[in-house]
């Protein structure tokens, strides 16, 4: 079973309104063709599950050391080795050129200025090599496909190019309804996805190549490795069990998501489920969370439960809409500036110290 949060009296009787932090949301909406913000506003059955996710993150409540030397703070960590200057990690989207005439690529640039690490979907909407060129370091998302040898070509590709890491996506997302599933969007620019294989590739294929396989295991872990030469970290891993599976698999880590609460309404939040699988995996891998993380709290809440560094999704893809590279920017950096307003309240000098016993 996964870890209830424990917090103040009373929390859970009133559920917090959930904390939405350097919001472009709304100014996004307004800019939008109504079929794209509904496909990245999109939710798993009511939506119910999606705001819980971020009230969760809201209802962890902290005990801040005193008498701390806190004349310097670092907010720079290592993600599988990789430095970065801040845990705020860009989550891997696809569509983006729905957002921005360059998509991806003012992503990436805006993840290399401020030192952070950027998530590539396999529906990415660019060439990697124009990822690449940004700078930033950056790990791929893998949906496995029917058609394992177009996948294979996506990731050798995505090694050819600098992927530093694989993210295995394992949580199989139900097609969206016609009306915000991209395939059934208008011609243009905003549908493009799967632009790292070929046209010929992709009709040599047929039909249903590119659908998900649902026959994964844990033997697509070993696989990867294999074909990449790179750490997999397994993204949508949300009990313990499964983690601790996934590591014995050979997996660096996984990522505790529930697709932005797209995966399922009434699924355990990314929030309640950290601990548990924090504490499966021990120190054998990293752990990750995203899902409804919304402010610098909620950053230092994932750390404090154990997480490595945290993605960040819909809020840099709402500020990508509405004001490019300088939205994405103001987002990554205002949630790290934040975050060492948090961390002096904390009494943490470095992200080390942001600890499990800094949680009520």
């Amino acid at each position: 079973m996964s870890a209830p949060l424990t917090s103040a009296p009373g929390v859970h009787d009133v559920r917090p309104d959930p904390v939405v932090g350097f919001d472009y949301e709304e100014q996004a909406r307004g800019l939008l063709p109504p079929h794209v913000s509904a496909y990245y506003g999109a939710a798993a059955g009511s939506g119910g599950g999606s705001a819980e996710g971020t009230a969760d993150w809201s209802a962890v409540r902290f005990r801040p050391r005193a008498l701390q030397d806190l004349r310097t703070l670092d907010t720079s960590t290592t993600v599988l080795g990789t430095p970065v200057a801040t845990p705020v990690l860009v989550a891997p989207m696809a569509q983006q050129l729905g957002a921005h005439p360059e998509g991806e690529a003012v992503m990436a640039r805006a993840a290399a200025a401020s030192g952070s690490l950027l998530g590539v979907s396999t529906n990415v909407a660019v060439p990697f090599s124009t990822v690449a060129a940004a700078g930033a370091p950056w790990w791929f998302q893998v949906y496995v496909m029917r058609d394992h040898g177009l996948t294979e070509l996506l990731v050798r590709r995505a090694v050819d190019h600098g992927a530093r890491a694989l993210l295995l996506t394992v949580d199989m997302v139900a097609l969206l309804p016609a009306s915000v599933n991209p395939r059934q969007w208008p011609e243009g620019p905003a549908k493009s996805r799967l632009t790292n294989l070929t046209a010929a590739e992709l009709a040599a294929a047929g039909p249903g190549a590119v659908d998900m396989d649902a026959g994964i295991s844990l033997a697509t872990i070993g696989w990867l490795r294999e074909i990449s030469g790179l750490p997999v970290l397994v993204k949508g891993v949300l009990r313990g069990d499964d983690a601790a599976a996934c590591v014995d698999a050979g997996a660096a880590g996984v990522i505790v998501s529930t697709h932005g609460g797209r995966r399922l309404g009434p699924s355990v939040s990314a929030a309640r489920a950290l601990p548990e699988v924090v504490e499966a995996v021990g120190d054998a891998g990293e752990v990750y969370a995203d899902s409804g993380i919304r402010s610098a709290e909620h950053v230092a809440a994932a750390l404090a439960l154990g997480a490595r560094a945290v993605f960040v999704g819909r809020p840099a893809l709402w500020a990508l809409a509405a004001d490019g590279e300088t939205g994405v920017r103001a987002v990554l950096d205002g949630m790290t500036g934040e975050l060492r307003q948090v961390m002096t309240q904390l009494g943490a000098a470095s992200l080390d110290r942001i600890t499990r016993d800094l949680v009520a």
